[in-house]
């Protein structure tokens, strides 16, 4: 588990004020290496750059422009967020949760709140990171799947074979090639394609 003074947090602020509630609660809780940066142009490759493990938004008052600036900000990092506002309705928080926001704190920039709601937001995006990855190798493993079954109907019906049988013509030539069984059917496919 990685230690909290080695997180690098990025604070997203333009208030000058509010940025340095949030940094103290920040370092008072333990984290030491901390960075502000304001909601201008070019904001998500600024964060590429800087490379932070976890970022923390703050907006006083924020218009639907600013709200959708930090949304693709969201989308786009893939990286524990906090988000803290002053004022939203339902289609904010909806907005914000479809983003991949982790924390959504409406009215509640307090200094002795910003550690458990970091460890919240680091916490929630963990689960939803491992779902995420759960999700994209059940569909890569789906994919392959659907691979070898239509190379399979290919070689049933080209070459006469049986079911059986072109699983195991597919499963031969991957130990023979030293690939992948999908692999093997992706070429199998590519081959018939070509022949048309």
């Amino acid at each position: 588990m990685v230690k909290l003074e080695e997180y690098n947090i990025l604070v997203i602020d333009e208030n000058p004020d509010r940025a340095a509630i949030v940094e103290r609660g920040l370092v008072e809780s333990g984290y030491a290496r901390v960075a502000r940066i304001g909601t201008s142009h070019n904001l998500v490759e600024r964060i590429q750059a800087l490379a932070p493990d976890i970022i923390i938004i703050d907006l006083e008052n924020p218009d639907r422009d600013t709200l959708e600036q930090m949304f693709q900000v969201s989308r786009a990092i893939a990286r524990p967020i906090a988000m803290f506002v002053d004022q939203s309705d339902a289609s904010m928080i909806q907005e914000a949760v479809s983003a991949g926001v982790s924390a959504y704190v409406v009215d509640g920039l307090r200094q002795d709140r910003i550690r458990p709601i970091v460890e919240m937001a680091i916490s929630r995006f963990n689960v939803f990171d491992q779902l995420r990855r759960e999700r994209d190798e059940a569909q890569a493993k789906l994919n392959e799947r659907k691979l070898i079954e239509r190379a399979k109907g290919i070689l049933m019906k080209e070459k006469g074979l049986s079911e059986e049988d072109s699983y195991a013509l597919l499963r031969k030539n991957a130990m023979k090639q030293n690939r992948k069984i999908y692999e093997i059917a992706q070429s199998v496919i590519t081959a018939f394609q070509l022949e048309f």
